[in-house]
């Protein structure tokens, strides 16, 4: 009987399972599917070596890129290695993602790269390139042509040993384009192809990377400038990479496409339009879905890198990413009431429909959790969770099934958006089909209050809304008072709870702090007064 039992149990486990995994795969175009079958039976990295013309280029100054490196040690996402001997090209110690980067080579274009130590790199890397793994992925091969282009070209060096292992790693990443995964990846293929098409003087690479960007520009980038991805850090990539190309493309007298620029140039004007739009007052960008400090480059680098291009800005109204930044007396309120996007490459986005954050005075109060790490563990799956944001949960439930480390199931859709001067009212389906309940938050804003109304419209009465805190504010409860240094939080009838908790800055970095459960019944009335 208990091994029977045991049996049933397992059953019913592996059924969820396929389940969840059928309502994944649903949301995927048939682009990703066939090639995702076609790169598992066809596909080949294997890297064969081809010697081909290469052309000096001419790039204005870029941004110079955080300091990761120094005499053999590496530190990306805030963990340090130093291989005293040979370096191992596929160390994994860290997880894919630290491995991806030490094959990235963005230490390359660092301020204080010696150009001598930067070659040896190279060429360690050329040399090793036969027993190299995840750095002949699509995605690092990418990258690293960029950056190795960019180093080549500031540095004036022509070497036909680094010029021939670049061109057959082209090759690879013309091979194993990432139409399986589409999004950020494939924009980032499209980017790298166009500098490997300029310094190879390649009209099969050019042709192919006009192509992506042409479509994936049109498509990824909303028409309020938001990349569609929603992640603040992801849009500042591929805004950097973005204006690199123009770069590129703007001081080189091959391939003249005055249109082809106009309409890069246009996309960096809207982008460059949403990011200002979005960042508080001191210049940060907000930390929502996943997004994390010392990864790209600051907002105002970004601002003055597109001003030496002569890239204007242009500001659009923001509606279609549903990100909103209220700036307001003492404080600023930034609005998350978008839904996960895209819907066929979500792998960045969170459980967060209708998170918000708070600044007063230009110090946060409330925080977003963050993202500490890409590994699929515990910790992703809480970093990613309704509970790990500023929103409603009910019954222990996500409004959108995230799990994996990048994947999503069902997910929560925003069904109602009104609008008017100083009030913005939400609402979403994401517990519709579970439990019969849909969630409605309105967002009311003055000089010194900011008012939220949740209301549980439907089978289940019971919710319960979460509040992180910085690490720095002092929180002080009383009854249905929560004061919070000079904010004063006060709700309805509810039960609140204070816990500990954390959030993340910055990758592999947690800062313990306190959050507030509250538990309400239909209706939650949240009045900030400050």
């Amino acid at each position: 009987m208990v091994k029977y039992l045991q049996k049933m149990v397992w059953a019913i486990m592996k059924l969820k399972k396929i389940i969840l995994l059928l309502n994944t795969i649903k949301y995927l175009k048939f682009k990703q599917l066939y090639y995702r079958l076609y790169y598992k039976l066809f596909s080949s990295k294997k890297l064969i070596l081809a010697e081909h013309s290469f052309y000096n280029l001419k790039l204005e100054p870029s941004i110079p890129l955080c300091r990761t490196y120094r005499n053999r040690e590496f530190s990306f996402l805030n963990i340090s290695h130093k291989f005293n001997k040979k370096i191992d090209w596929n160390y994994k110690k860290y997880g894919k993602l630290w491995t991806y980067n030490l094959t990235y080579f963005d230490y390359l274009n660092q301020k204080d790269i010696n150009k001598d130590e930067a070659l040896e790199l190279i060429y360690d890397f050329i040399e090793n390139i036969g027993s190299i793994k995840d750095g002949l992925e699509p995605f690092p091969i990418s990258l690293r042509g960029i950056n190795w282009i960019k180093f080549l070209t500031y540095n004036n060096i022509e070497d036909k040993t680094i010029a021939n292992s670049l061109y057959s790693q082209y090759r690879v990443l013309y091979k194993n384009i990432e139409y399986h995964l589409l999004g950020n990846h494939l924009l980032e293929n499209g980017f790298s192809l166009l500098f490997g098409a300029y310094y190879f003087r390649d009209n099969i690479f050019y042709k192919r990377a006009k192509e992506i960007l042409n479509k994936e520009l049109s498509e990824q980038i909303l028409s309020d400038g938001a990349h569609f991805e929603l992640s603040p850090m992801y849009h500042q990539i591929m805004l950097f990479r973005l204006l690199d190309i123009i770069n590129l493309v703007q001081n080189s007298s091959w391939q003249k496409d005055d249109e082809f620029l106009g309409f890069l140039e246009c996309k960096a004007s809207v982008m460059l339009g949403f990011l200002e739009q979005i960042i508080f007052s001191n210049g940060d960008f907000p930390l929502v879905n996943d997004s994390a400090l010392n990864i790209v480059p600051t907002p105002k680098e970004l601002f003055n890198y597109a001003k030496e291009l002569n890239i204007p800005t242009s500001q659009k109204k923001i509606r279609a990413s549903g990100y909103h930044m209220i700036k307001k007396g003492k404080y600023e309120l930034f609005l998350d009431i978008s839904e996960i996007k895209a819907s066929y490459i979500p792998g960045h986005s969170h459980s967060d429909t209708f998170n918000f954050l708070l600044r007063v005075n230009s110090k946060d109060i409330v925080v977003d959790t963050g993202v500490s790490t890409y590994e699929a563990n515990s910790t992703r799956d809480y970093e990613r969770s309704s509970k790990a944001h500023n929103t409603v949960e009910i019954r222990g439930a996500n409004q959108s099934e995230v799990w994996g480390a990048f994947r999503v199931a069902n997910r929560a859709k925003v069904i109602k958006k009104l609008y008017s001067p100083n009030k913005v009212v939400v609402a979403h389906n994401g517990y519709l089909k579970r439990f019969k309940t849909i969630h409605q938050r309105a967002f009311e804003y003055e000089d010194n209050l900011i008012k939220i109304t949740d209301i549980l419209i439907g089978k289940i009465k019971e919710g319960k809304a979460y509040l992180h805190f910085a690490n720095d504010v002092e929180l002080v409860l009383k009854g249905n008072k929560l004061y919070a240094n000079s904010v004063l939080f006060e709700f309805s009838s509810a039960k609140i709870e204070l816990k500990k908790c954390y959030y993340s800055k910055e990758y592999n970095k947690k800062i313990e702090s306190i959050c507030a459960e509250i538990k309400f019944e239909k209706e939650l009335i949240m009045e900030i007064k400050l």
